[in-house]
């Protein structure tokens, strides 16, 4: 019989994986100019629920075991695709935080990168994270062609067609009216992008087959929808300290969200029928896809 798959310790072991990537594949503080990689390590190392991160590694266990050689290429892949990865998200946090967009105080219940230290360091922060991820994945130790598979990916969900993109039909529908299509379009751009990334860079990273990896996106891009969906609910219903950043801003800012256009109770269930479209699109993985299910259950049912 079959060990029963264990979440939270599965959770525990593959975060601290993740630290312990991120701690080795960063420049040390020690390295000048030390402010910036001090502050480099202040966004990227400044906690988070590294939810990217844990697809790559759930994702990954999706392909088959080769040899040891084979198994050792892939978790050299995973690590450096799980840093690369929360590298873009924190830049992309830095900055969304700057006076010029959202213009906010409170991430991850600290000072925002420009407060702790200034807005000149914040900018060249997410610049340096940016590339810092790019050469990570180039330096990965596996394959050539997943090396490039990686960077591939990456590059596009993270730039005018993805995550970039969505960041400025985002600024642009401020105090527009945005219909559920063009709603869903911003999202699936600015949140989704990355978090279909981060589950493409695990298949890749596993080597499934042109199949599997349509059968992933389709979960995650349900996964994608379901975390903003989430994220606006909470925004409209939890307190800062809760959240660990200024609630309430979707609203103040005139901003539309699932909430304002469909109503909070729309939105909740909206989000439980996203989870179960990404859950019931892994069937054919079996109890290899446990990982990845109950990250979907974690995202729909997150407080924060």
């Amino acid at each position: 019989m079959s060990a029963v798959f264990q979440f939270q310790d599965w959770v525990i072991t593959h975060s601290q994986r993740a630290e312990s990537a991120l701690d080795r594949l960063l420049d040390s503080e020690k390295t000048i100019p030390h402010r910036l990689h001090e502050a480099m390590r202040y966004a990227a190392q400044g906690g988070g629920k590294r939810i990217r991160p844990l697809l790559v590694y759930a994702a990954g266990q999706l392909g088959n075991s080769i040899n040891e050689q084979a198994d050792q290429e892939k978790n050299a892949a995973l690590d450096a695709a799980a840093v690369a990865i929360e590298c873009i998200h924190a830049y992309s946090l830095v900055h969304d935080d700057l006076p010029c967009m959202d213009d906010d105080d409170l991430r991850r219940g600290r000072p925002t990168v420009h407060k702790a230290f200034d807005e000149a360091t914040a900018l060249l922060v997410g610049d340096a994270l940016q590339t810092r991820a790019f050469e990570i994945l180039a330096n990965a130790n596996c394959d050539a062609n997943i090396r490039l598979a990686m960077i591939s990916a990456l590059a596009a969900a993270s730039g005018s067609r993805g995550m970039a993109g969505g960041q400025a039909i985002d600024l642009e529908s401020v105090g527009k009216k945005l219909d559920l299509d063009g709603l869903k379009q911003m999202h699936a751009m600015k949140t989704g992008a990355l978090l279909s990334c981060a589950t493409a860079l695990g298949g890749i990273a596993a080597g499934l087959s042109p199949a599997q990896m349509t059968q992933l996106l389709v979960y995650s891009e349900a996964l994608g929808l379901a975390f903003q969906v989430v994220d606006d609910v909470l925004d409209a219903t939890a307190d800062s300290q809760t959240l660990g950043k200024t609630a309430g801003k979707d609203a103040a800012a005139n901003k539309p969200t699932y909430v304002t256009l469909m109503g909070l109770d729309y939105a909740q269930k909206q989000a439980k029928t996203l989870q179960e479209t990404a859950s019931a699109s892994l069937k054919e993985f079996g109890s290899k896809s446990a990982a990845l299910k109950d990250l979907a259950l974690l995202v729909v049912n997150r407080a924060k």
